[in-house]
């Protein structure tokens, strides 16, 4: 067995010594999303207008997320008392399938219930959590006072652009997590999970999601619940939707925009 593997056994077994009676916690993230695309300020009103609008749209990806978690479930929600204020009237971000929502995750009997309000209608989606592939590095570093380690695995998704579904293109990255073995839950945000520690950062395309603070066995204990209100949906049945009502806020937003002064961006994209 290398040094690599004993390392991480050994951060295991005393880290389930330390809490083998009671283990639960709320983990801060913070998420950011890079903007990769121009405006061009001639049509927004000149350079000033434009630097606006870009920091105001960067603000909209600076998000504040809580995860509640014990040894088999987490919940993991947006803290809105942080979330930034809307941009202004004149700009209009799109952004399908995102909104503050609520994620549950059964990490022992492997599945998540999803609560998402989308387009003005609530969604509940109950469906089995993926198997991520994850291939174990020997690279570590400190975040905070826990010492992480590095996983990756190559995720396939689809991007749509404008609604378009000839735009629809198969995409391969790497996804790059750092988990720490001194919290031994096999969980995280979002969506990610499957590693032998507390996830507590992720590299994924353009967003990238690290964790901030962590308070282990609070004094007032955590809230862990399953949603439920919501039109029940699977994972497959919902994306369907999006799918659909994608084209449809697009054609709106395309005949609008050319009788409109106003600037309409929209960004399409799905979690994982």
């Amino acid at each position: 067995m290398s040094n690599f593997f004993k390392l991480i056994i050994i951060l295991l077994t005393s880290s389930l010594s330390a809490y083998a009676q009671s283990f639960e916690g709320i983990a801060t993230y913070k998420t950011q999303q890079k903007i990769d695309f121009e405006i061009d300020s001639t049509k927004v009103g000149g350079s000033a207008m434009k630097k606006q609008i870009m920091g105001m749209l960067k603000k909209q990806f600076q998000k504040t997320f809580l995860l509640s978690f014990d040894k088999n479930n987490s919940l993991y929600k947006e803290d809105l008392e942080l979330a930034p204020p809307s941009v202004g009237s004149n700009i209009m971000v799109v952004s399908s399938g995102f909104g503050p929502g609520v994620l549950y995750k059964n990490i022992q009997k492997k599945y998540f219930i999803d609560q998402k309000e989308t387009y003005g209608k609530q969604f509940i989606i109950r469906d089995s959590l993926a198997g991520l592939n994850w291939v174990l590095q020997k690279d570590t570093k400190n975040i905070g006072e826990y010492t992480c380690f590095k996983a990756t695995y190559i995720k396939a998704t689809n991007f749509t652009f404008d609604g378009d579904q000839s735009a629809n293109l198969p995409v391969s990255r790497e996804v790059t997590a750092w988990y720490t073995p001194q919290i031994p839950i096999s969980n995280g945000p979002s969506q990610y999970h499957g590693l032998p520690g507390l996830i507590l950062e992720v590299n994924d395309g353009d967003t990238t999601i690290l964790c901030s603070s962590i308070t282990l066995n609070p004094k007032d204990g955590v809230k862990i619940y399953e949603p439920k209100k919501g039109s029940k949906v699977s994972q497959a049945e919902y994306n369907k939707i999006m799918l659909k009502k994608s084209k449809e806020m697009s054609e709106q937003f395309r005949s609008k925009s050319s009788d409109s002064e106003s600037v309409n961006i929209t960004i399409e994209y799905n979690e994982q």
